[in-house]
């Protein structure tokens, strides 16, 4: 579902409120304005979107336009759904599996390296849109004129990204739950390793790695604060002494609070609140330090 994150005339003030409205083929609310319509939660309106005319579920009920805050100006909902707009929009999901299934066949023929996932028609069949996931950029100019005569309609072929994909197609994640991509995150920030790195985490990508195969998304949840609290600890490698017997840091559980300290002979794991009361932290020189 392609956002309404632009800039659109008329007004919003001409709009009595505005409602959230979800769409079959996306998770996210959008939010169009609405005037001279009664509408409540789980009806089905036909609204205009930056792709032409869509038919969608009002997921949010309908707010006073004097709430919005948002600089974005509302796209309209055109009207409540009626029998024929459901009906044709049955028909549409039933073409255009059809129209995907004619994409692959004569992708293939042409020998493109692309990987067809969806395929969707606008509710007044001016468009179809196809999605798809490539590691290079393909050179469709021929496949579009394939498809231009059989399909009669104009087309859209929208390459997407990995995580792109994930949001689309939906599962659950290591966490037994559907993943945030499909539920509530709109944007994706880049995750690097060191973020695992920070948390502690044992640097095995397969496990630290989600269905798009890229880093998990929840490696930034809780980033910030673990920066935050290993601020408090002392640096792996720092050393300490505890009655004349040196021992140095060599793992800290910021979960539990506890530090390991060890050095040849020994293995300690110590409360940190305990641990700093009774020594000095310092840490290890650098190589080329001179002492």
């Amino acid at each position: 579902m392609v956002e309404n994150n632009e800039t659109y005339e008329p007004s919003n003030t001409i709009f009595d409120g505005f409602v959230g409205v979800k769409f079959f083929s996306a998770p996210r609310a959008y939010f169009f304005g609405y005037k001279d319509l009664e509408l409540s939660l789980g009806d089905k309106v036909v609204v205009e979107t930056v792709r032409g005319l869509e038919l969608g579920e009002i997921a949010i009920a309908p707010i006073s336009i004097d709430k919005y805050a948002s600089s974005l100006a509302l796209k309209p909902i055109i009207r409540k759904a009626t029998d024929v707009d459901i009906k044709i929009f049955e028909n549409n999901e039933k073409d255009a599996g059809f129209a995907l299934d004619i994409c692959k066949k004569e992708s293939e023929k042409l020998g493109l390296n692309m990987s067809l996932i969806s395929c969707e028609y606008t509710l007044d069949k001016a468009k179809v849109i196809f999605s798809y996931v490539a590691d290079d950029r393909v050179d469709f100019r021929e496949l579009l004129k394939v498809l231009a005569a059989r399909l009669h309609t104009r087309i859209e072929l929208r390459q997407i990204g990995p995580r792109d994909k994930a949001k689309l197609i939906g599962g659950l994640g290591i966490c037994g739950l559907p993943l945030c991509c499909s539920t509530f995150l709109n944007e994706f920030d880049g995750i690097s390793i060191n973020r695992a790195k920070n948390q502690m985490l044992a640097i095995n990508i397969p496990k630290l790695s989600g269905q798009c195969g890229k880093l998990i998304c929840c490696l930034k949840y809780e980033d910030d604060v673990y920066s935050e609290e290993r601020a408090k600890y002392p640096e792996l490698g720092s050393k300490l002494s505890i009655d004349n017997v040196e021992y140095t840091v060599t793992a800290v559980n910021i979960i539990s609070g506890v530090i390991k300290i060890e050095n040849t002979e020994d293995v300690k794991f110590i409360p940190f609140e305990d641990l700093k009361k009774q020594v000095h932290f310092r840490k290890n020189k650098p190589q080329n330090e001179k002492n």
